[in-house]
């Protein structure tokens, strides 16, 4: 696995507040700009073996729970297995099938990223994602993970909405179903364009049919032109569907079972048993369940051109589209460039 050693990546660290360089003191980092608040001693502590590079004062992540819970993953209580890491092996395809279009969109990003050494971000990277395992194993790759929590594919605590990274310092950032677990997803998209080098590229997944996960932390929900718009100051690759209407209707069968029961048990007794809908995603035309999909991808490269209002109106795809009969005529796969 390519995962960087933070001794490579120090250079690349900045403080959150300010982006000046950081400065090693006991217990932990600060800034080293004078009439910067995060000057203070230890302004960002080393819990553990990371780097807690959160500006506290302005993130929803608590200092004292992110250093507790860092103390805990140290000790070796990382949170639990999900249910489809317990079940046996020959089941967990059932319940969490392989995500086949990101390890297609994660293949057109590593056959475009240049050189012999690229750096690649993953931002909320404190779990390996479905379908992006590629990026750990390609050999020439340096991955860099951060999260609001450590893992052991992290090498450092940070906010997204302040990634702690020089301007230009990256070639890629991969992000998979983070966006609607922040407060400014526009804000992380900008700091992601920052820190991204010129022509660098951005792969991300985002829920757009989807029940409320993550509790208290789940906030947004995209459709295939919001998602397209907050990726505006980036060239488009490609774009689509990642799961369509039967995985959304798949999410909607537990949930509702799970309000009907009061039963988490019993809604993913329902997913289990008709896992078969998400084979229905198959028989419908892209146009059709890019208005109705569970979740989108966008893959682009970074530009200086911003998109327009006017751009993102004439940008829509789907089968609500003026002139259009009410079924699929092309059956045209998800918009890619030339």
């Amino acid at each position: 696995m390519p995962l960087a050693e933070l001794a490579d990546i120090e250079r690349l660290l900045v403080c959150p507040r300010c982006r000046s360089t950081l400065t090693t003191q006991p217990g932990g980092l600060s800034c080293t700009a004078p009439d910067c608040p995060c000057h203070a001693p230890s302004a960002f502590p080393l819990a553990a073996r990371w780097p807690v590079l959160v500006d506290f004062e302005h993130s929803v992540v608590d200092r004292e729970e992110t250093v507790a819970s860092t103390a805990r993953t140290d000790a070796g209580e990382c949170a639990s297995a999900g249910l489809a890491d317990r079940l046996p092996a020959a089941l967990r395809p059932f319940w969490k099938p392989p995500n086949r279009v990101a390890a297609h969109n994660i293949d057109l990003l590593l056959r475009r990223l240049p050189g012999p050494a690229p750096t690649l971000l993953v931002v909320g990277g404190a779990t390996v994602g479905n379908g992006v395992g590629a990026v750990y194993r390609d050999p020439r790759v340096q991955v860099i993970g951060f999260d609001i929590v450590a893992s052991p594919v992290t090498q450092f605590i940070a906010d997204a909405h302040r990634i702690p990274l020089r301007t230009a310092s990256v070639d890629a950032v991969l992000t998979q179903a983070v966006l609607e677990h922040v407060l400014d997803p526009p804000q992380v998209v900008a700091e992601i364009h920052r820190v991204l080098k010129d022509d660098g590229l951005v792969y991300s997944e985002t829920p757009f049919l989807q029940q409320v996960h993550a509790g208290a932390h789940d906030f947004t929900r995209y459709t295939a032109s919001g998602h397209r718009y907050l990726f505006r100051r980036f060239e488009q690759l490609a774009a689509g569907p990642v799961a369509g209407p039967g995985t959304q209707l798949l999410w909607s069968a537990d949930h509702l079972t799970r309000g009907l029961t009061r039963s988490a048990l019993a809604g993913r007794a329902v997913r289990g048993l008709m896992c078969w809908l998400r084979a229905l995603d198959r028989l419908v035309p892209p146009d059709f369940a890019e208005d109705d999909a569970c979740a989108l991808y966008f893959l682009g490269r970074k530009s200086e051109r911003e998109m327009t209002a006017g751009e993102i109106t004439a940008y829509y795809g789907g089968a609500q589209r003026a002139g259009r009969s009410g079924r699929s005529v092309t059956g045209a796969p998800p918009r890619d460039a030339p």
